[in-house]
């Protein structure tokens, strides 16, 4: 059984952690996309799965992502990618669908945090405490410290995007999120294609990667002002 102490220094060391990562952007991003409880019920469930596999799976989780870190960048860099673009498309019906829709976005959140997490350095800091303390109850114990420390952290991004809500046009947290992605998006590319040694090709597969996300954005806003100028003649 571990020592309050202990307890309270595993909070404060993912506290620490987590201020400023990229996670606390990425949850500021999403309040354009998705309602304050959705966003908190679904950050909640994956900051608990993911330390809990963590603290759990301890050095055997670090020796595997040791190999295959480059494919969990890969598919953190096809969510990222994908949320920026889906950032642009005008949704009408955003406040329609009831529980099913709230339902989805706290499923889209999980999605979202779990895998911008892994391989993380929180995520590394939770196997490493884990794999200090061997498999025992005192597991229970550094998982919540884990999960408290990490959520409060992040809360405090979360607030600060709801206060400022009320204050700021819609169409900036739509940009932001939009932005907050894609920047996440190329950085993720970049570590993977850097991790399978591709260096002598990284800029011209950076350059077509850019064109290709280019090109998407701009068949999607082509396609809001379509529909927005369809909607003024309807009227």
């Amino acid at each position: 059984m571990i020592s309050l102490t202990y307890f309270f220094t595993v909070l404060f060391t993912f506290f620490v952690a987590e201020m400023g990562d990229k996670t606390q952007l990425m949850l500021f991003a999403l309040t354009s996309k998705y309602k304050i409880r959705s966003i908190v019920i679904g950050t909640a469930a994956a900051i608990l799965v993911i330390n809990g596999l963590s603290v759990c799976a301890g050095g055997l989780l670090n020796e595997f992502l040791k190999y295959h870190l480059w494919i969990v960048k890969l598919i953190a860099t096809i969510a990222f990618f994908y949320f920026s673009l889906t950032s642009l498309i005008k949704d009408d019906d955003e406040e329609e669908g009831g529980e099913s829709k709230i339902n989805f976005a706290v499923l889209a959140v999980f999605c979202i945090f779990f895998i911008a997490e892994l391989g993380d350095k929180t995520q590394l800091s939770a196997i490493t405490f884990g794999a200090t303390n061997g498999l025992n109850v005192g597991l229970l114990m550094i998982w919540l410290a884990a999960s408290i420390g990490f959520f409060a952290a992040d809360m405090i991004g979360l607030v600060l995007a709801f206060v400022l809500h009320g204050k700021t046009p819609d169409t900036f947290f739509k940009w932001l999120a939009f932005a907050v992605f894609a920047v996440f998006g190329f950085i993720n590319l970049y570590t993977v294609l850097m991790a399978l040694a591709l260096h002598k090709i990284l800029l011209p597969l950076m350059a077509g990667a850019g064109l290709l996300f280019a090109g998407a954005c701009a068949l999607i806003l082509l396609k809001n002002k379509k529909t927005a100028i369809a909607e003024d003649g309807g009227k």
